[in-house]
Parts: structure tokens; sequence; C-alpha cells
């Protein structure tokens, strides 16, 4: 459960807000998890590690396997 006393609100602008939803996995995922995601990769980056890279290419692999889920609920 989250603690309602450690939750803040932000404004953002609407790209802003459309470029995010397009790093999310999952629709279900937090705006909140999406930029953790976001500031956890920048320090990767800062430390000049690879592992910045693979961990992108392993949140792309990521949905479009969710997609593919989605579109085979469908069917």
């Amino acid at each position: 459960m989250v603690d309602k006393s450690k939750i803040t609100t932000i404004k953002i602008d609407k790209e802003t807000k459309v470029r995010l939803d397009k790093l999310r996995i999952h629709h279900k995922e937090s705006y909140d998890e999406v930029l953790q995601k976001i500031l956890y990769i920048l320090n990767l980056c800062k430390s000049g590690s690879g592992e910045a890279r693979a961990r992108l290419l392993a949140i792309d692999k990521a949905k479009k396997l969710n997609s593919i889920k989605e579109i085979k609920k469908t069917i």
C-alpha cells in the first residue's frame, strides 16, 4: 500500500505525459515507476556503463511482449 503522506502532485506538459506514456511497459505502471526507471538509467549512463543500453533494450523487449499479449487477448 502507498503511504499517501509521501505522494505529491507535479505539473507536466502534455507532450511530456505522452513521452512518459510511451515508456510505460504496462498500462498499469505508474508514472513514479517510469520516472524511477529513467533516473536509474541516467545514473548508469553517468557511470559510463554499457548496462544502461542493455536496460533500455530490455524495456523495449518487455513493451513488445506486453503488446503482443494484449493483441492476443483481443483475438
